[in-house]
């Protein structure tokens, strides 16, 4: 893996950059199977859901080069709405094209685990399509303290082929060692 140039900045996402996020995004759900998404969403779109993540008071950060340049993405979502599931979340990560392997997913996604933490969430989910094609989201996932839970095969349709899930998780503070704050 090529050093993580020092001018890569890791920062709270801005409306400002969602154009940006948006173009990455919507490079992955065409050419990718990360996202089971099959139509890029508009960037009014993605204003909405920034919006929603941080209406939870969840983060959502990018990585930025030294002219503002956005180099990737990542945020974290409320795993599912049912209050039992209130301390666990799910994490989303995306680098540009042109970008993997410089370290940069690996120091986004340690970022919103850090900052989950912080906040008194207890375990993260990746949801992560394609296993077979995305064998670098499982390593960053793994770098950053995932263990492989299982894998739900073949439950997407995209690109002309059937598409596994593949579900990794990790404990964040306590875990599941003490019971949450009231």
């Amino acid at each position: 893996m090529n050093a993580l140039a020092p001018t890569v900045i890791l920062r709270d996402a801005t409306e400002a950059d969602m154009a940006q996020v948006q173009r990455i995004y919507a490079h992955h759900v065409l050419h990718g199977l990360a996202s089971f998404e099959e139509e890029p969403p508009a960037l009014d779109e993605m204003l909405s859901r920034r919006a929603k993540v941080l209406e939870h008071g969840l983060p959502y950060i990018v990585a930025a080069d030294e002219t503002g340049r956005v180099l990737g993405y990542a945020y974290a979502t409320p795993y599912r709405p049912r209050r039992a599931y209130r301390f666990t979340v799910e994490d989303s990560v995306y680098v540009a094209d042109g970008e993997a392997g410089r370290g940069i997913g690996r120091r986004l996604l340690s970022v919103v685990i850090e900052r989950c933490t912080l906040a008194g969430f207890r375990q993260m989910v990746a949801i992560i399509g394609d296993g077979e094609h995305n064998a670098g989201s499982i390593g960053v996932h793994r770098a950053c303290g995932f263990h492989l839970v299982g894998t739900l095969g073949d439950v997407g349709f995209k690109h002309d082929g059937w598409r596994d899930t593949v579900l990794m998780q990790r404990s964040l503070g306590d875990g599941a060692e003490t019971k949450p704050a009231a």
